[in-house]
């Protein structure tokens, strides 16, 4: 490889960790955004360890702002420890994140059983009269979602507030809304919403999970063209040990 495709490689690392920079916030913003989604859902999700992927690319973008500020020092000053170091810790987090994807579309298959085996459980605790935390996690899910009852509205019927009220009407939480006169009545089942929550949590839950599992597809494919681009620099520094420098314009000793 000649001298144009030497600098040419330096050049590409130098811009590619300048990337990870910008990739590190990215991946901390999403890691961030599960941690807070998963806040609003976590009455309908009982098993923690889906957190694993939110908290491993969580790390990884804390990592990548470390890669960062390494590759572009090796980069500049043609540090062969230094570019051996950036590609072996960019190996590292590339398995890392190649686990985190692994781990995603885990979760991801098991979300649907985790939120039929809670649900029941979660709306059998709500308490219209003193919401309690369960409570206020079904009337966030479903003015935000926009959906009534686990199914439908009907299922509300099952539960023990329902049948303690006595009044015939579901959460005001289930009403449509445009409507400002609505009481939960289910003598008006036009005022309120007809899908249920259950489908709804589920699709959320596994849209967030592929938030994470892209984000991770992506920057593991930046993080290939990193190491492609080190081993040439480094390969070219054993071979040849007089070259220009990128900055220096002149060469290395």
């Amino acid at each position: 490889m000649g001298q144009c495709g030497i600098t040419s490689s330096k050049t590409v690392l130098v811009f590619l960790n300048l990337i990870f920079w910008a990739a590190a916030g990215i991946l901390c913003y999403v890691g961030a955004y599960v941690f807070i989604t998963y806040d609003d859902y976590d009455h309908f999700f009982e098993d923690v360890y889906t957190l694993i992927p939110a908290v491993i690319i969580i790390a990884v973008g804390t990592l990548l702002f470390i890669i960062g500020l390494i590759g572009c020092c090796a980069t500049i000053r043609e540090s062969r420890c230094g570019l051996a170091t950036f590609v072996i810790i960019l190996l590292l987090v590339f398995i890392t994140e190649v686990v985190v994807v692994v781990l995603g579309y885990i979760y991801r298959a098991k979300v649907e059983d985790e939120v039929d085996h809670s649900i029941r459980k979660v709306y059998n605790r709500y308490n219209g009269t003193n919401p309690d935390a369960a409570s206020r996690a079904i009337d966030y899910v479903q003015r935000q979602l926009r959906c009534c009852g686990i199914h439908n509205y009907s299922d509300w019927e099952n539960t023990v507030w329902f049948k303690q009220t006595k009044n015939n009407s579901v959460p005001l939480s289930c009403c449509k809304a445009a409507l400002s006169n609505c009481t939960g009545s289910l003598t008006r089942p036009m005022d309120l919403y007809s899908e249920g929550c259950e489908a709804l949590v589920v699709k959320k839950l596994q849209e967030i999970m592929m938030y994470v599992i892209w984000a991770a597809l992506a920057f593991a494919a930046i993080q290939l063209l990193g190491m492609l681009c080190a081993c040439i620099v480094l390969c070219r520094r054993s071979r040849d040990p007089a070259y220009e420098l990128l900055i220096a314009g002149g060469t290395y000793a």
